[in-house]
């Protein structure tokens, strides 16, 4: 398998759910700036949309879009437990999540990250954050990870959209649960590996 990603981006989310899931893959960078491969084609030849993350299975077929990505994964190896079986509530509680992530959280940022956002959108942005980040807080409280006790491929990517808070000045000081999962997912010898593949760790 290959992964197109670009560093730090939404694609750290498959990054760490194919350690996790210890599959064997190839990770390409697809940086979202330049969409320029390393042996210099277009990144749009690959994926019309120009963004990351994508997965290119053996035969070719290719898959888009994150939350897709770490069910396809979390699927080929069952026994990681990285997501309940299909059918289950615990499944779509899961979907959820990915859902949840993806559109009010992970979204909430673009504005932040657009130079040509005005400030008054941008603190708009991070009220709305701050909202979400609070709920999530909630949910977290006397939990592990977002499902209970078991780390899940909602987790990989929780980690990855509250990663970027620091960059973009989202303050986090009111969501110690937030912060302690931030850290717990962190020290997982498989997001260190997938951190360490991007170049964010030294």
């Amino acid at each position: 398998m290959k992964l197109y990603y670009s560093p730090g981006a939404c694609s750290l989310s498959p990054h760490i759910a194919l350690h996790e899931a210890g599959l064997a893959f190839e990770a390409i960078p697809a940086p979202t700036k330049t969409h320029q491969l390393p042996d210099g084609s277009d990144y749009y030849a690959i994926n019309p949309l120009g963004y990351v993350p994508l997965l290119e299975m053996d035969d070719g077929t290719r898959l888009r879009e994150g939350p897709a990505i770490v069910q396809y994964i979390a699927d080929l190896v069952p026994t990681r437990n990285l997501a309940p079986a299909n059918g289950t509530l615990a499944r779509y509680r899961l979907q959820e999540w990915l859902n949840f992530i993806a559109t009010e959280l992970h979204k909430g940022f673009g504005p932040l990250f657009n130079p040509a956002t005005p400030d008054e959108m941008k603190k708009a942005a991070r009220d709305k954050l701050a909202g979400r980040l609070a709920f999530v807080n909630g949910q977290l409280d006397g939990k592990d990870y977002l499902a209970g006790e078991h780390f899940s491929v909602a987790d990989g990517y929780l980690f990855t959209v509250v990663n970027w808070s620091g960059r973009v000045g989202v303050d986090l000081s009111a969501v110690p649960n937030v912060t302690a999962h931030h850290a717990r997912v962190a020290a997982r010898p498989a997001v260190q590996a997938a951190l360490k593949a991007e170049g964010l760790l030294k």
